[in-house]
């Protein structure tokens, strides 16, 4: 009978968990720094842009995870290790050096911030420093600032946030994994107001002002895809100074809105019932913008399908 080995541990003394390098691997980034760095505001960012994020995972979990995400991480693996795991914390570099030799390349990046900030931010929040126990502020934050030297020498990226907004902070971490970030979704909902107002409408546009072709006879039982009524409503007194002028302040307002990290917008055009005129002109400011290379989805929530 043979004896067996005894099983390697990190230095905290848990086992090293066994895992095979899968034979092709997602990017993978660990996301670390100080606490109230950013950490949390670029986990997010790289889950907007397609990344597999997990928030305050056990380094040496690490190996097994890239494992089981190979196949659907398609834009990379970030995980985000902190403080927050205690005594797990301290075995970060072995788990790199382990998983190099296994051939497996993490980027560390990590996140900064001047003390004077990192206090300011703290005290904003309301929430006490994860090492500062019943210490003041400023001891918790260089007893972290210490206990992270030797990673932040290791990093492949520092990112200082001392001077970053939201927005720049979004920007930086974009760059640094060679993305662009997702274009701005712009939805244009044509809706009756009689059914009520769309829920998630950023912007509202009632054309109820426009001659309603409900009254005609021939064109009531048409909408606003129907080339007569959208001659019809198109040609009303108004209408086309109104697409235009609307169509500028989207242009102007839509251009600003990814810079301050919006995502999508929804532009409702609302007429009585509708059917007719919001359908009409919904299909016009879109095409209008579309003409300015600014990308448009178009539905109509209450014109009938049949």
């Amino acid at each position: 009978m043979t004896e067996e080995a005894d099983p390697v541990t990190y230095p905290s003394g848990i086992p090293k968990p066994s895992f095979a390098a899968p034979a092709a691997t997602p990017d993978v980034m660990l996301v670390t720094g100080m606490s109230g760095a950013g950490r949390t505001r670029a986990a997010g960012v790289l889950g907007d842009l397609g990344w597999y994020v997990v928030d305050n995972l056990p380094p040496q979990l690490l190996g097994g995870l890239v494992s089981m995400v190979a196949s659907d991480a398609k834009d990379g693996l970030a995980v985000v290790v902190d403080v927050r795991g205690g005594g797990l914390f301290q075995d970060v570099e072995a788990v790199l050096d382990d998983m190099a030799e296994k051939g497996i390349a993490v980027r560390l990046v990590f996140l900064d911030a001047s003390d004077a900030v990192l206090v300011r931010r703290f005290e904003e929040a309301r929430r006490p420093h994860p090492l500062q126990k019943g210490g003041t502020l400023l001891e918790g934050i260089a007893a972290e600032r210490a206990l992270l030297v030797p990673l932040r020498e290791r990093a492949d990226v520092v990112i200082d946030t001392s001077e970053l907004n939201v927005h720049q902070l979004r920007d930086r971490i974009t760059s640094e994994v060679g993305e662009e970030d997702a274009p701005l979704s712009v939805n244009i909902v044509s809706f009756g107001f009689r059914n009520g107002l769309p829920a998630d409408a950023d912007f509202v546009a009632d054309v109820r002002f426009l001659d309603n072709p409900h009254w005609v006879p021939e064109l009531k039982p048409l909408t606003g895809l129907d080339e007569p009524v959208r001659d019809f409503v198109l040609a009303s007194a108004g209408a086309a100074d109104f697409v235009r002028s609307y169509a500028d302040m989207l242009t102007l307002v839509l251009g600003r809105y990814r810079a301050h990290d919006k995502h999508s917008v929804t532009i409702g055009v609302g007429c009585t019932g509708g059917k007719h005129r919001s359908v009409a002109v919904a299909e016009e400011i879109a095409r209008v913008l579309r003409e300015r290379d600014i990308a448009v989805r178009v539905t109509h929530r209450d014109r009938p399908t049949s």
